[in-house]
């Protein structure tokens, strides 16, 4: 009896202490687990690329690393470098152009917005309203509003700089996981077989084929949306292009598209009374916005077969859920917890079909 109170002690300490090391493991690498997250989905997701990659270079697996990480370095960090300089630069003239809204007075509204069906009429009426305002009315109801959007500002640089970093280290942390790809596969598929058997392994497979799901269907689809939507805006000149382009890739993978940029930019040309230019950004922005809505199927149908409203619903829960990283995450979670229950139905099922006997006709 004593010996069985003794063991159970040993045993209640031993997963205490187990915890508390998995705990305090967590607590250590906390800062870099966001950025170990993306590299991992990144990775995930270009394995594929990486290996035919490594094929064109003759199998040198050093040249494919340095080649993928390069590109990383091309994709996310030099967008971003090139944001957080263009604020910075053009802060002095950003803070000018906020203050100037103060004393900005505006002109009559132009005829065709009176002619737009259903919404016209009440434009064209607030338009007046705000037109008959004088100077000091009009200054008085945007002074609330400019120190709002100078620390706004303020606060976005910031902001980009610390996502700056965060990316950087995710580059490092990509390049060391397509050096040793093949063993952390490995590990992966054991931890998933010790966890569940058979089924275990075939989770982590599945993880690995939403996350590809993901990063083609969603990523891949903001990435040429939003390039399409930069190249119209640099043709057009419309300025801080780099930065626009950056917002709307960040737009589009949060499923709420490009034309909260493209729109505006085709209103400031008009108002700017270069119509040619509009137009072509108009009949541009009206080519660009449905680019998602026949490319992200096709793309999402080369990974695993997911419903459309399972990605979407768990692109926008993981987001709200996790934040950015919660757009690879709340896929990958819905895809595997989907997959394991129809399969369990499926098996179920074909279980019951075996053990129904045959009927027999009774004379």
């Amino acid at each position: 009896m004593a010996e069985r109170q003794f063991d159970l002690t040993r045993d209640t300490l031993a997963v205490v202490f187990l915890f508390a090391l998995i705990a305090a493991s967590v607590w250590i690498l906390w800062p870099f687990l966001a950025a170990v997250v993306w590299a991992t989905m990144i990775v995930v997701a270009t394995w594929p690329f990486l290996l035919t990659l490594q094929r064109w270079l003759l199998g040198k697996r050093w040249l494919a690393v340095t080649g993928m990480t390069l590109l990383l370095l091309a994709i996310f960090v030099l967008p971003f470098s090139f944001a957080v300089v263009a604020v910075a630069e053009n802060f002095n003239e950003i803070t000018a152009w906020t203050t100037s809204l103060a004393h900005f007075v505006m002109p009559l509204p132009p005829d065709w917005l009176g002619k737009i069906p259903l919404v016209g009429a009440r434009m064209t009426s607030s338009w007046h309203q705000f037109a008959a305002m004088s100077p000091e009315e009009l200054a008085t109801r945007l002074s609330p509003y400019l120190g709002v959007i100078m620390r706004w500002l303020a606060g976005q640089i910031g902001s980009l700089g610390l996502l700056l970093a965060h990316i950087a280290l995710m580059v490092i942390i990509a390049a060391v996981l397509y050096a040793t790809g093949e063993s952390a596969a490995a590990i992966a598929l054991r931890f998933g077989s010790r966890l569940a058997g058979q089924r275990g392994e075939h989770a982590v497979q599945l993880a690995g084929q939403a996350i590809r799901s993901v990063a083609l269907g969603v990523v891949v689809t903001a990435l040429v949306q939003a390039l399409a939507g930069g190249i119209g805006l640099a043709i057009v000149g419309v300025p801080f292009v780099v930065m626009l382009t950056a917002v709307m890739f960040i737009l589009a993978i949060v499923q709420v598209g490009v034309a909260p940029v493209l729109l505006p930019a085709v209103a400031w040309l008009y108002w700017t009374g270069d119509t040619t230019w509009g137009t072509v950004l108009l009949v541009w922005t009206i080519l660009v916005l449905p680019i998602d809505n026949f490319l992200r199927p096709v793309l999402i149908k080369q990974g695993v077969d997911l419903p459309m409203l399972l990605v979407i619903a768990g692109v926008v829960g993981g987001l709200l859920a996790f934040g950015l990283i919660g757009i690879f995450v709340g896929p990958v979670v819905l895809a595997v917890a989907y997959t394991l229950f129809t399969t369990w139905i499926e098996e179920d099922e074909a279980i019951g079909r075996t053990n129904e006997k045959p009927r027999t006709e009774s004379p």
